[in-house]
């Protein structure tokens, strides 16, 4: 599909971009996380897996740590809970509450952790708020090929995955077959094979990794899809594990989306079969 030069070259800018900010993102949320850990583990366990959602981050920009939250008062942190997450935020709050009750002892740390954690969870705020500036980018240049909307049909394909596949992938002429298309992301398995013997068949360690992880999460964004969460449950009960059975996954939704690319035709819907 020719859409011109220009519209590829800023697409692989924009999408460049957001990978940085993605690594910047898990980075500083990381730090957060270990922060918390640090000086209150309770607490984290309540806040932790939630950090990246505006919630937590406003509750952490304005109050800080165990010691802000604890000044703040009950009624207001479900305040400021309630205001960012209307429908999650009361249990966020009384979680938070309850994990404060947990821990009594303030580690050495605890003042200069109180101080840093706002500014790590500001500056978390501001990337998360250019990730979804530069998605909306990348949707408009989307919006313009002719094969955008072919991919986004497919469930759990959404901009940032759709941009990446056509990147790397294009219109699939340059592969034969799926199989090849499934090599080149790292997603066909290799058979170890030593002289005359087979000895099974393992992961590919090769392949583009930033195709393969496209692939792999919009695996699991795809699980909400009944006929993707049957596939899914029939290879768990098969006795895979819960990645190798996404990747299995993944490796099927590529012959799906290689007839898709290739026909310019956009998903059908099909009953799902049970496991």
């Amino acid at each position: 599909m020719d859409v011109g030069e220009e519209a590829p070259a800023e697409l692989g800018v924009l999408v460049g971009f957001d990978d940085d900010l993605a690594q910047e993102a898990t980075r500083l949320a990381n730090r957060i996380r270990g922060l918390l850990t640090q000086i209150h583990p309770a607490l984290e366990r309540v806040l932790g897996p939630k950090v990246q959602t505006t919630a937590v981050l406003e509750l952490l920009s304005r109050f800080g740590g165990p010691a802000g939250l604890a000044r703040a008062g009950k009624r207001q942190v479900t305040a400021v809970a309630r205001k960012n997450a209307p429908r999650a935020g009361q249990a966020l709050a009384d979680a938070a509450w309850q994990a404060l009750a947990e821990q009594t002892v303030v580690v050495p740390g605890t003042k200069a952790a109180e101080a840093v954690l706002p500014r790590l969870a500001d500056t978390l705020a501001q990337v998360l708020a250019q990730r979804r500036d530069l998605a909306t980018e990348v949707e408009e240049i989307l919006d313009a090929h002719p094969l955008a909307q072919v991919l986004t049909s497919m469930p759990g394909v959404g901009v940032r995955t759709a941009a990446r596949i056509l990147l790397e992938v294009g219109d699939a002429t340059s592969f034969p077959t799926p199989g090849h298309l499934a090599a080149y992301a790292g997603l066909a398995p290799v058979t170890r094979r030593s002289g005359s013997s087979i000895r099974g068949e393992h992961p590919p360690r090769g392949g583009n990794k930033q195709l393969k992880r496209a692939f792999f999460l919009s695996a699991f964004a795809a699980l909400h899809d009944p006929a993707s969460r049957a596939y899914y449950d029939r290879k768990r009960a098969e006795g895979k594990r819960h990645n190798a059975a996404l990747i299995c996954l993944a490796r099927r939704r590529v012959d799906v989306l290689f007839a898709m690319l290739r026909d310019g035709t956009h998903y059908e819907h099909r009953p799902a079969r049970a496991a």
